[in-house]
């Protein structure tokens, strides 16, 4: 089940909404964890066994964790970050991030593992090798996103930044909650554990919630998707000419990053009209002036969890300049890697990582660092571009042709001329401009939903009522973030 569905928007979210209010306080945590276990096992029932495994799992993790052993009585204690752990405790971390990492890595990188052997056995000439296997393993919906909130737990806990949570529906409610379930913002639990205990509700929170999930709304169905459906175009036709294929890029690059940001923007609205903070995901990163601040700005629960969970505890920049260097390559190659089974996506980590120790090497500035501000704006975008061009082409020798198209190295096909008629119709031209004109000159939707006024209500009305109108006439509706 998707946000942008009619079944979630008029008839799921209603009925959430209803039932959630009309629980008391003690059992609000009960029904909102039924109503996410139902949207999350909405396509496939099998996928909620899965996620309720991991929960358990890192819910009898921690409390060994925090009381040191089996002393279940009394209250849990917060661990002191200054004292030492025990074995039994770094043994219980350790198997809670153990187990989720061995979920995440057989259901997402089983069949890429299995891909790479065989071209392997095959290059080698060793056909005994191959693992001819009869099956595939699908993967479950969101599982990227809810492993690593679930790993948060553990983590924040084991380091003395929350205490753990002895109600295990409270847990499951963190785990499954449905609004960033299936594809994030990554919520920290030390982000989110007072609000489990208590949260205020009120109709100014409310509201903004649904600005949020409005304009969250819009951004999703009358921005991302037209962008999507010029860059399938372009990125589907064998060779495009240089224009069409920078056209096609540029599309891709509005359409992630209106849907995700969509996403996200719903699903802050969605939490806070359930009374739950969730915190900024996106900083308008197309105004980065370098790849530096693009990570600052881009999906930032990721880049943060990244950070404080990988980077850090590799050493960080604690260990000299070249160790550095080395962290950084890691986090980013890792971080491309979670973003799906593909080398496209280890080399699009690559491309990252690769600019941020050279622009740490520069000081933490870019090497264009003396241009004007625009055009170092219009620098950091190119490289995004090239970037992206990896996360969307389904495959390393298909991404490497898109490039040569874009630099003029392939022959233009006579039949490449027709897809003109598609791309360049006034519709995708206009929502393409709007696109550019949002990204680059408006506030982004976190600022500019901290009051709302009647203006701002009507806009945010005549935009819902616009977005529902688009909805049911479009026939292209995807959620690219769900395949991550």
């Amino acid at each position: 089940m998707v946000f942008s569905s009619h079944i979630f928007l008029f008839y799921f979210l209603p009925l959430a909404l209803i039932l959630y209010y009309a629980m008391p306080r003690c059992g609000k945590h009960l029904m909102l964890t039924i109503l996410s276990y139902g949207f999350y096992g909405w396509t496939n029932p099998l996928f909620m066994g899965l996620m309720l495994v991991s929960t358990l799992i890192d819910y009898f993790t921690v409390l060994i964790l925090t009381y040191d052993g089996f002393r279940w009585t009394g209250p849990i204690p917060r661990l002191d970050p200054d004292r030492p752990r025990t074995r039994l405790q770094r043994m219980a971390l350790i198997i809670s991030i153990c187990a989720n990492l061995c979920l995440l890595g057989f259901f997402k990188y089983f069949n890429f593992g299995v891909e790479n052997v065989n071209l392997l056995a095959d290059a080698l000439g060793l056909a005994w090798l191959r693992l001819d296997l009869m099956f595939k393993v699908t993967l479950p919906l969101g599982i990227s996103f809810y492993t690593f909130q679930s790993m948060s737990y553990s983590i924040d806990v084991y380091r003395g930044q929350a205490k753990a949570l002895k109600n295990f529906i409270d847990f499951a409610c963190y785990v499954s909650m449905f609004p960033q379930l299936v594809a994030g913002p990554i919520i920290r639990f030390q982000d989110i554990a007072d609000q489990l205990e208590y949260r205020t509700y009120s109709f100014e929170k409310f509201g903004r919630g649904v600005a949020f999930m409005s304009l969250g709304l819009a951004k999703k169905i009358l921005l991302a998707n037209p962008c999507g459906k010029v860059a399938d175009v372009v990125f589907g036709t064998a060779s495009v000419s240089v224009a069409d294929a920078w056209y096609g890029v540029a599309a891709y690059a509005f359409q992630i990053y209106f849907d995700f940001s969509g996403y996200s923007d719903m699903a802050i609205g969605m939490g806070l009209m359930l009374g739950f903070v969730f915190a900024k995901n996106f900083d308008s990163p197309y105004k980065s002036q370098s790849i530096t601040e693009f990570w600052r700005r881009w999906h930032l629960s990721l880049s943060t969890w990244l950070r404080d969970n990988l980077y850090y505890p590799l050493g960080g920049n604690r260990k000299g300049p070249i160790r550095t260097y080395i962290n950084l390559a890691i986090v980013m190659l890792l971080g491309g890697l979670w973003h799906g089974a593909s080398w496209n996506f280890i080399i699009w980590g690559g491309i990252q990582g690769f600019f941020l120790c050279f622009e740490r090497l520069l000081g933490k500035q870019s090497v264009y660092h003396r241009l004007p501000a625009a055009l170092r704006v219009a620098a950091t975008f190119f490289i995004v571009l090239i970037s992206w061009v990896f996360f969307r082409a389904p495959d390393l020798a298909g991404a490497m042709h898109y490039l040569g198209c874009m630099l003029g190295f392939s022959h233009v096909g006579e039949n490449a001329a027709l897809i003109g008629g598609i791309i360049y119709q006034p519709y995708y031209l206009l929502t393409f401009a709007i696109a550019a004109g949002i990204t680059w000159l408006m506030p982004q939707t976190w600022d500019w939903t901290r009051v709302i006024t009647w203006p701002k209500a009507l806009i945010v009305i005549l935009l819902l009522a616009l977005a529902l109108v688009v909805l049911a006439t479009q026939a292209y509706n995807p959620f690219i973030y769900f395949i991550f």
